[in-house]
């Protein structure tokens, strides 16, 4: 795993190993993961989505404590997968970064608690899977229009953006900042090195 441009974001790159019948590969091991992100994932909840072509899911965030950091991967077709910092006093607020999964590279990415997250499906149908560190929580959670134009979010596909309705009335990135419901990076940082040490 490689640390993203966003500091609390990796990229995992398994080695794939093909042969006649397929391909295989390792998408998790912990130690490796806890050794690159010196964090532990603790698995509370597993979801999986199936998207049409120009499906845009987010750009949605959590409360912290506890956040929800997540661990995704694209089992079939491709998505952008996007990264968003959405952390109050962070030296990369408001920056964004995207990384292309799909079921060729087999790459996956995690992101810890405070930061936002998002992807648009690439292909005609796309099937992504997360690995959360806690439940659904409908009170504690949030989103940022996808298509903030102050984020400038490069989504890069030419499909017609599918937004559900909750995600196309979302507030802006300002907006939320004025409301006071953004995760402070001070706060995620305290609460990782809290959460690490118990």
């Amino acid at each position: 795993m490689r640390p993203l441009s966003i500091e609390g974001a990796w990229l995992h790159e398994p080695k794939v190993f093909p042969d006649e019948r397929g391909d295989f590969h390792e998408w998790f091991r912990s130690g490796e993961f806890s050794e690159a992100t010196g964090q532990e994932l603790h698995l509370a909840q597993a979801n999986l989505s199936v998207s049409r072509r120009g499906a845009l899911r987010g750009v949605h965030f959590a409360d912290v404590p506890p956040g929800q950091a997540k661990y995704i991967k694209c089992v079939r077709g491709a998505v952008l997968d996007v990264v968003v910092d959405v952390r109050t006093g962070s030296p990369t607020f408001g920056r964004w970064e995207s990384k292309r999964l799909d079921d060729t590279s087999h790459r996956a990415v995690f992101l810890s608690e405070g930061l936002g997250h998002g992807f648009v499906a690439l292909t005609e149908e796309a099937t992504v899977v997360y690995l959360c560190s806690q439940g659904y929580a409908p009170g504690r959670e949030h989103g940022i229009h996808p298509l903030d134009p102050a984020l400038g979010i490069d989504w890069q596909t030419d499909a017609a953006p599918l937004l559900s309705a909750k995600d196309a009335a979302a507030p802006t990135l300002a907006e939320r900042e004025r409301d006071g419901s953004l995760p402070s990076y001070a706060q995620c940082r305290a609460y990782r090195a809290r959460r690490n040490h118990a």
